[in-house]
Order: C-alpha cells, then sequence, then structure tokens
C-alpha cells in the first residue's frame, strides 16, 4: 500500500498517460513495434520493455478503506473503569460533617438521621459522629437507612415522638449545682509588699455574686450611665477635621514601615 504523498505524483502521470492509451488499441501497438524492427535491421533485437502507462495500469483501482478506521474510536469505551460504588465507612465507624458513607445508583439506602443524600444519590454525614445502618418500620416498612449518632452506644431509629437530638459540636457536660457563696482571691499592697488574702463574697441579694478566680466588673451600660450623671460628655465626631484623618493616615504609614524594616531585618538574619 503506497503513501498520499507518493500516490500524488503517480496519478497526475495516470492522467497524462491514459487518454493515449485508451485512443491506440493494443494491435496497432504490436503492429507498429514490428514495422519499426523490421525497417532497420542493423540494430540488434531486443526484448520489448513495459511502457510507463503499463506500468501505472495496476494502480489506477487503488481503494482505501475508509470503514476500518473507525472501530478504533470505540475500542476504549467497550471495557469502562469501575465507578466504586458501595459502602464507603462501615457501621459503628467515626465520619465528620461532609464525609461520604455511600455511593449508589439510585436510592437503594435513604438518609436517616444527621445524614444527607446528593443529587448523585451520594448519602454523605452532615453531622460528626457514628455510622448507623438501620431499618425504621414506622417510616416506610421496606426502606433502608443510613444515620449518623452521637454517642457510641446508641441506636436508631429512636422512640416514636422523641425530642431530636443536635450536637451543635458541643459535649453534653453535666450541670454543676448552685454555690450559695465562696471566697475570692484579692492581692493588697501594703508597707509590707504584696499580700493574698480570701475575701468572703457578696451575698446574692445584696450585690454581685463572685466566684474564685472572677472579678466583677460593672455593665457597659451601667458606665454609660455613671458618666450622664456624673456629666461627662465624649467629643462627636467631626467628619470635616482634616487634621484628624491626616493625623491617623501618618500613623498608619509609620506603623507599616516599622513593620517593613523588621521584616527586612529578618530576612538578613536568616542569611
Amino acid at each position: 500500500m503506497f503513501k498520499p504523498r507518493v500516490l500524488t505524483p503517480l496519478r497526475a502521470l495516470e492522467r497524462a498517460f491514459t487518454p493515449t492509451i485508451r485512443s491506440t488499441p493494443a494491435l496497432s501497438q504490436s503492429q507498429s513495434l514490428l514495422r519499426t524492427l523490421s525497417a532497420t535491421p542493423t540494430f540488434p533485437k531486443t526484448t520489448p520493455t513495459p511502457s510507463l502507462s503499463s506500468a501505472l495500469l495496476p494502480f489506477t483501482q487503488v481503494r482505501h478503506a475508509s470503514h476500518a478506521s473507525q472501530g478504533t474510536a470505540n475500542r476504549h469505551s467497550r471495557d469502562p473503569a469501575g465507578k466504586r460504588l458501595g459502602a464507603k465507612r462501615t457501621g459503628g465507624e467515626y465520619v465528620v460533617p461532609g464525609c461520604i458513607i455511600f455511593r449508589q445508583r439510585g436510592s437503594l439506602w435513604f438518609p436517616g438521621e444527621n445524614c444527607g443524600m446528593g443529587r448523585d444519590h451520594t448519602i454523605y454525614a452532615t453531622q460528626a459522629g457514628y455510622v448507623r445502618y438501620y431499618l425504621d418500620p414506622l417510616k416506610h416498612s421496606k426502606r433502608r437507612y443510613i444515620g449518623v449518632v452521637f454517642d457510641k452506644d446508641e441506636q436508631l431509629p429512636h422512640p416514636r415522638n422523641a425530642p431530636s437530638r443536635r450536637k451543635l459540636n458541643m459535649a453534653p457536660v453535666p450541670m454543676a449545682e448552685r454555690v450559695e457563696a465562696q471566697s475570692d482571691l484579692v492581692a493588697s499592697v501594703d508597707e509590707n509588699g504584696v499580700r493574698v488574702a480570701d475575701v468572703e463574697a457578696v451575698e446574692a441579694a445584696s450585690g454581685p455574686q463572685l466566684r474564685p478566680g472572677y472579678m466583677y466588673r460593672e455593665a457597659n451600660w451601667e458606665i454609660g450611665r455613671a458618666a450622664e450623671r456624673a456629666g461627662i460628655t465624649a467629643m462627636p465626631h467631626d467628619r470635616g477635621n482634616r487634621w484628624l484623618a491626616w493625623r491617623k493616615r501618618q500613623q498608619r504609614a509609620e506603623r507599616a514601615a516599622q513593620l517593613k524594616s523588621l521584616k527586612g531585618k529578618k530576612k538578613t538574619a536568616k542569611k
């Protein structure tokens, strides 16, 4: 089989010689050849060589296979790669929000407690917890559910009309009993130096309740009311005060230059 680059000049030669070959029959060619040989007896007899046109005749019926190359386009799609469907997390395994639990085609499993389903029927966790595969006859007689529980010993489904549980990224802690009165540590400075002593907490009826390690501070609204009663007022903000704006801008520029110089010193120290 010849390549297209080789066939192009051969086809051009074929077009040039084909009309002459078709116009002169094979019999007239042989007669003219015998007459020429008989008229010139001085030349030795040689075997006739095939002409260029007869050599090009076999190539006139060249046919290219146009359907053989079409099968290669679909050869790689006959055995596609697997989609890796199935369970990605087993029962009792710990998952975080967004973790994929089960991949499927169609709703073979349904999302239960603290789970969601994507548009490709992928079930994923919406809360951090432990995976549970379970049946819920009260919801549906045949459906299978996948849920997430917060405690490792908790089981699904929950009883009917039971309150829903939400973790909200917080761990349950038993509530501490309220203490009526506790002492607080305070520091005082005198002639002998710094002294730390216990001071009894103020009763709840007469003032705020103190706990160990805490200090009482008035609320902001109480501080504001005290300033109003004392007649202390803050200066109103003036949007047209350009000098104050220039002063703030200068301070920001100085701060940026200081940080830039510190960064350059760190780089030189590393070198």
